[in-house]
């Protein structure tokens, strides 16, 4: 029976984690869920105690695809520049590489909750700013390697690596732009060129 009731979560949690890549949180209810599943409500409630919990279950989801799709193929580079732009090639549309329907959850999140408070909201904050810290890590990493400059703000260069996903988002998503992804790289080749540019590759 646990086997079962363990097929029936994912399940859920895949049909949501869908249904969260295209309609957002707010369009995230049990209701919803279980008309999207077919099940019933109550069937719903033995997985999910209430609305919250069920959007945080998914947020959690959608960072184990994301994770599996941008983190571990990126990480089984070097360590070093190689690292830091396969992670950003697999970033740029994970959510389709991934079989979602949508955009990324995250991102759409980030405007979605921005003037609200809650503890989705509060986890949104910290998924952004654990992801940040991957980033940072990463460039850290390059700059041990010699691959970029050794006084480069990681912080900042994490930041503007964010700036240059979410215009690609809001541009592939929302104004449905083919050059979205041509533009997103070129922006990053030359943050990228920017902080090599005294030393260069090694």
């Amino acid at each position: 029976m646990k086997a079962k009731g363990d097929s029936t979560r994912q399940r859920l949690l895949t049909t949501g984690l869908d249904k969260l890549s295209v309609e957002g949180l707010a369009g995230i209810t049990i209701g919803t869920l279980a008309t999207a599943a077919g099940i019933s409500k109550s069937g719903l409630f033995a997985h999910f105690a209430s609305k919250e919990e069920l959007q945080l279950q998914l947020l959690d989801e959608m960072t184990r695809v994301a994770e599996a799709h941008v983190l571990a193929p990126a990480m089984s580079r070097k360590p070093g520049l190689a690292r830091l732009e396969a992670l950003f090639e697999h970033w740029l549309g994970w959510s389709s590489k991934a079989g979602l329907s949508g955009g990324c959850p995250i991102s759409a999140a980030i405007f979605e909750l921005d003037d609200l408070g809650g503890q989705v909201r509060d986890q949104v904050v910290a998924l952004e700013a654990q992801w940040r810290g991957v980033l940072e890590s990463l460039i850290v990493e390059a700059m041990a390697a010699e691959e970029i400059c050794d006084d480069t703000d990681a912080a900042q260069i994490a930041w503007e690596m964010t700036g240059i996903y979410l215009a690609h988002h809001a541009s592939s998503r929302l104004a449905r732009d083919r050059t979205a992804k041509r533009r997103a790289e070129t922006a990053f080749k030359a943050l990228m060129a920017r902080i090599a540019a005294r030393k260069g590759r090694r």
